[in-house]
């Protein structure tokens, strides 16, 4: 039998080694997703790529990512997390070294959707790691550090990739990754104890998960190739239909079996449910918000690629002073608030990045625009994490963030492949300063309105006390969840009374 520590305090040397190991895990996954960004126009002159092309590049990791992570939340919640944790951090790494050495974009491409196979297994295990060791009383605080550095990768990944892209190439954004995960290796297999959940049995889903990736890959394809080849074509139509056919048989299928990766009545929980239609709507956002202001940036203002990653620094800065404060905000008021006005003040940053045009100084237009996105952003999203892991059942934390990782990854899989096509966009128009200008105004629009949407929605749905006060519950001491998840071989004990 395994056996581990007790759960952990926040502050103690146990407790800054887990989330070392967690913060660098995710924060790999998370940085490799946004630092391609920046890449994206070299990455297309020199591999003479088009606007789907460059599409493809984002989205062949999103779509793995998205399909298969809840088939990693439960392989963590069974086989041990990590276990998994580690597995996917290799793998994702062996990835990377094949995007950094890829000739041509359909090999790149490949290599991408490889890589979102890592990502499925180290995205749920790093959270639920975090949920399962941390004592009940500091699950909000470490949450919230975790999310604040997580959203910090996300961050800097532009101006990270900007810099390599100027001084070496866009190939060591990816090969960078290889000495990253090994350091994350040697961390979590010396200071990150075993969790599971005993109660996991049964057959793995592979025909969900295979249902979830052909559904994905079906309906992102007719999205992206449709401009193209025109919505009527056989091309597009076949595969979008075939797409639709799958995703509904994959709740079906969920719905019908013992042990589906996907349990459908996780969702009776309001709340848990709520949450996720406000990720859905933030990440929407901000995935496409992110893959077009750079391409902006570098195509209509001129700037270098590690000017443009440079110019999202504040978003970095903000995100690293008040994530964490925002998590205790929500445990001690409530996250109905920071969840509805974090989404809000996100749509006004999006609304100002509408005033970015040729000509546009950066103090004077980009940078208000960036610091109202920021802000909004580090309101919500430490808040809307704890909001979901303490809407779940406790047992399944690798399945409910799982859950939320695949809304989130889909969400951003999609508004790379529509908002494109609705703002008009396609082809070349990345490489035309006016046509691209039109496009990006329009797409900053819809953002907006996504995130104004996800702000009512929160504040219309969620309950403040599904994470406010719970630090006042004498049995758990719990600001996310309830009873805490035990280690492998842990013995119940009565928690101390404070």
């Amino acid at each position: 039998m395994e056996t581990s520590p007790q759960p952990v305090r926040f502050g103690t040397p146990p407790g800054r080694w887990i989330l070392l190991a967690t913060i660098l895990g995710s924060g790999v996954a998370s940085l490799d997703a946004t630092v391609v960004n920046v890449a994206l126009p070299t990455i297309g002159r020199e591999l003479d790529a088009g606007l789907s092309g460059l599409q493809w590049t984002l989205n062949g990791y999103l779509l793995t990512l998205a399909a298969l992570i809840l088939l990693g939340g439960s392989l963590g919640d069974r086989y041990g997390r990590r276990r998994v944790f580690v597995i996917g951090v290799v793998w994702f790494a062996l990835a990377s070294l094949l995007c950094g050495l890829a000739p041509t974009v359909p090999v790149l491409v490949a290599a991408r959707a490889l890589q979102g196979v890592g990502g499925a297994l180290l995205t749920p295990g790093s959270l639920a790691i975090l949920q399962a060791s941390f004592a009940p009383r500091d699950r909000a605080r470490a949450i919230g550090a975790w999310s604040g550095f997580s959203g910090i990768a996300t961050a800097v990944g532009p101006l990270l990739g900007g810099y390599l892209v100027d001084a070496v190439s866009w190939r060591l954004i990816f090969l960078l990754n290889v000495p990253l995960a090994l350091a994350v290796v040697v961390v979590a297999q010396r200071h990150v104890p075993e969790t599971r959940d005993p109660s996991s049995v049964g057959g793995l889903d592979i025909g969900g998960a295979v249902l979830a990736a052909v559904g994905l890959a079906g309906v992102t394809y007719a999205l992206l190739e449709g401009p193209g080849r025109g919505p009527a074509s056989p091309l597009v139509l076949l595969p979008g239909l075939a797409g639709v056919a799958a995703l509904a048989s994959f709740l079906v299928v969920e719905s019908r079996r013992k042990n589906p990766m996907l349990p459908l009545d996780i969702f009776s929980s309001r709340q848990f449910s709520a949450a996720n239609g406000v990720t859905l709507a933030v990440y929407a956002a901000l995935g496409g918000a992110f893959f077009l202001l750079v391409v902006q940036l570098q195509t209509v203002l001129g700037y270098s690629p590690l000017q443009a990653g440079a110019a999202t620094v504040p978003v970095t800065l903000l995100l690293l002073a008040l994530s964490s404060r925002a998590g205790e905000l929500a445990t001690r008021i409530g996250p109905r608030l920071p969840m509805s006005l974090g989404p809000l003040l996100t749509a006004v940053g999006l609304v100002l990045m509408m005033r970015i045009t040729a000509g546009s100084g950066y103090l004077v237009t980009v940078l208000p625009a960036v610091v109202v996105f920021g802000l909004g952003l580090a309101l919500t999203v430490a808040p809307l994490t704890a909001t979901v892991l303490a809407a779940a059942d406790a047992r399944h934390a690798g399945v409910a963030s799982g859950v939320n990782n695949a809304v989130a990854r889909a969400a951003g899989l999609l508004a790379v492949a529509l908002l494109p096509v609705l703002a008009g966009l396609s082809g070349e128009d990345y490489r035309d300063p006016s046509a691209f200008t039109s496009g990006f105004r329009l797409a900053m629009l819809m953002a907006a309105g996504l995130c104004a949407a996800g702000g009512l929605l929160a504040w219309l749905t969620i309950r403040n006390d599904i994470v406010a006060g719970e630090t006042r519950r004498d049995e758990s001491h719990c600001a996310v969840a309830g009873p805490p998840l035990r280690p492998a071989g842990y013995h119940d004990e009565a928690p101390a009374r404070t």
